[in-house]
């Protein structure tokens, strides 16, 4: 037996990559642009506000320094990405990263400067002088948030330590994508191949609990071998979230990190108390699958494969790419054109290569194309991930084309509702269309795995967020054991008594590189639940249900994330949206049950 290794990048076809020279010609070309921005940005001194004119060119000043920022920065980021093992791109990210901290230093001044005007003043100049009109929900955003501003030089110095405070999140980074050295494992062909994050998705869905197992133990036992080096790192990103928020005057880390979006805490709590009263239905899909698939003992490594096997339903990425375009025709003309574009004018890095960042996403800035990145296999998962990223891709685009600079960007709080959106008709067009009850069955199955995996799964990682959170806030030290314990007591609380406490399943915590991302998870959750209504909405063609979706993607930032979604008819502060979604979840665990009761007779 031979081991298949990763193509290095050198050898991918050129078709497969994304065309970062649409950015910028060259290398030369990125190394001139990080040298002008360097020369604008020492331009930039603090000033005091006297008039609405002066307020509006300086804003003007620092957005401009910031979108230079942004275009150099995804430039450097996507390089590094495409192979972390490469020395040049490393040094690009380097400097970005170096640099956004000295830009967020050297633009410090701004916010505190606009909240030193007197506020009649400066509700004057929002009421009379026009030149602002086009500024006052940025500004608003900011006065919103005035007992959390420090003086200029204070937030200054907190800016110039950007770079080490994110240090942490970097170091992690490094060893998950380019030190950690997986072993060979087996696949289902008897095949030896080397492991990586994106195989071992796969195998996971093997329908050979051995091949299942092995990739398990070999995962974990890599992490494991640096859980004390994992565990460093985590406890000093989040050292860091909660010393921001103390310094920021908030109560706590999960307040500053939803406050400057005007998310209440409640959308935070109502989700992990909503998701708790409902792991019954959890617990239930997780005995039907112990059931089907006959096993005395159920493993977390068991989750993930089909209850009935795998069908004949796997997909090639041009295939993939034909049924996205199909699944997406409902959201009409104008979406599919700027879908078409993002297939075929290279805006997505497509195989896995060695040192290419793990998992999927979409990035770009505002001056650049929506580029997604993915570690394409040929499965039913790697289509979802296609039609998800194109979801935000699509929503990218569609902002950019409608709002200027200053609102061109959406909030992570949207963001997701826009990709699982997509999702859900891709789930609706699938089992419209495809009639073998085995086949039908395999969807049910794998939605409602969709499912555990977005909305359980990702408030249980919530869950995990705040606790290490708030025990570091009461000085609790983040030890590998401490960490480990509580989150095997959370797994098995989530996954019910009919899933062995598999040891290494401790360890999850490890791996998951959202934990660095400062209460990034829930939003997955929230985000798939508001996306149910939608989707539902434009699949039932609800009178104005698909302009007024159209309408919140091509919002951006220019109002509040609750607003937003409240013109497009969710409400996310109150419990509605999240109890539709597990009706959905129990009606469509109804379906499976009869259709395998069916099958099985």
């Amino acid at each position: 037996m031979t081991t298949n290794q990763q193509p290095i990048r050198e050898t991918v076809p050129t078709e497969l990559t994304w065309d970062l020279s649409t950015i910028f010609k060259d290398d030369q070309a990125f190394e001139h642009a990080l040298s002008v921005l360097k020369t604008e940005m020492t331009a930039i001194q603090p000033v005091t506000f006297d008039t609405a004119l002066q307020l509006q060119t300086t804003i003007e000043t620092v957005l401009a320094l910031f979108r230079q920022l942004e275009t150099v920065y995804v430039y450097a980021s996507l390089k590094n990405d495409q192979d972390t093992t490469n020395n040049h791109y490393q040094g690009y990210q380097a400097q970005v990263d170096a640099l956004a901290a000295e830009v967020s230093a050297t633009t410090a001044f701004l916010e505190p400067a606009i909240l030193a005007v007197n506020e009649i003043q400066l509700t004057n100049w929002l009421t009379n002088e026009p030149v602002l009109a086009p500024y006052r929900h940025f500004i608003e955003t900011i006065t919103a948030s005035r007992a959390h501003v420090l003086s200029g030089q204070e937030e200054a110095l907190i800016a110039a330590a950007g770079d080490i405070l994110g240090a942490a999140s970097q170091t992690f980074s490094a060893l998950d994508n380019s030190d950690l050295q997986f072993p060979a494992v087996t696949d289902d062909a008897g095949q030896t191949i080397q492991l990586t994050n994106g195989v071992y998705s796969q195998l996971l869905q093997s329908t050979n609990q051995t091949v299942r197992q092995e990739a398990f133990t070999a995962l974990y036992q890599t992490y494991g071998q640096f859980k004390n080096t994992f565990a460093s790192t985590l406890a000093a990103e989040i050292k860091g979230h909660n010393y921001l928020a103390q310094v920021h005057h908030y109560d706590n880390a999960r307040q500053a990190a939803l406050a400057p979006k005007a998310i209440p805490e409640t959308v935070y709590t109502t989700l992990v108390t909503e998701v708790n009263r409902h792991l019954p239905l959890l617990h239930r899909y997780i005995q039907l699958r112990q059931k089907m698939l006959k096993l005395p003992e159920l493993h977390m490594y068991d989750l993930y494969t089909p209850l009935l096997g795998k069908p004949a339903l796997t997909y090639n990425y041009e295939q993939a790419q034909a049924t996205a375009l199909e699944a997406l025709k409902i959201l009409g003309p104008d979406y599919q054109t700027i879908v078409k574009e993002i297939f075929t004018t290279r805006q997505i890095d497509v195989v896995e290569n060695l040192g290419k960042r793990s998992g999927a996403y979409s990035g770009g800035a505002y001056d650049t194309k929506p580029f997604i990145l993915l570690n394409w296999q040929d499965d039913l998962n790697n289509l979802y991930t296609l039609v998800h990223e194109t979801g935000h891709s699509v929503h990218s685009a569609l902002t950019r084309q409608n709002q200027p600079y200053l609102y061109g960007d959406y909030p992570i709080f949207v963001a997701e509702i826009a990709s699982t959106t997509n999702e859900n008709l891709l789930t609706d067009y699938l089992l419209k269309t495809q009639t073998d009850p085995k086949v039908q069955a395999y969807l049910l199955n794998y939605y409602l795995d969709g499912f555990k995996g977005t909305i359980f799964r990702q408030t249980q990682f919530a869950e995990f967020e705040h606790f290490i959170h708030e025990s570091a806030a009461a000085g609790k030290p983040l030890t590998t054991s401490f960490m480990s314990d509580y989150y095997a007591d959370l797994n098995a609380r989530y996954y019910g008594p009919s899933v062995a406490r598999d040891p290494e399943i401790a360890l999850e915590w490890t791996r998951i590189p959202h934990f660095y991302m400062n209460y990034y998870v829930y939003q997955y959750a929230t985000g798939f639940a508001a996306a149910t209504t939608l989707a539902s909405g434009i699949i039932n063609q609800e009178d104005g249900a698909l302009d007024r979706y159209l309408t919140y993607l091509k919002a951006g930032s220019s109002d509040y994330p609750i607003a937003i979604m409240q013109k497009a008819g969710v409400d996310m502060t109150n419990a509605d949206y999240l109890n539709r979604a597990f009706a959905v979840f129990e009606q469509r665990l109804n379906q499976l049950e009869k259709l395998l009761t069916t099958l099985v007779d």
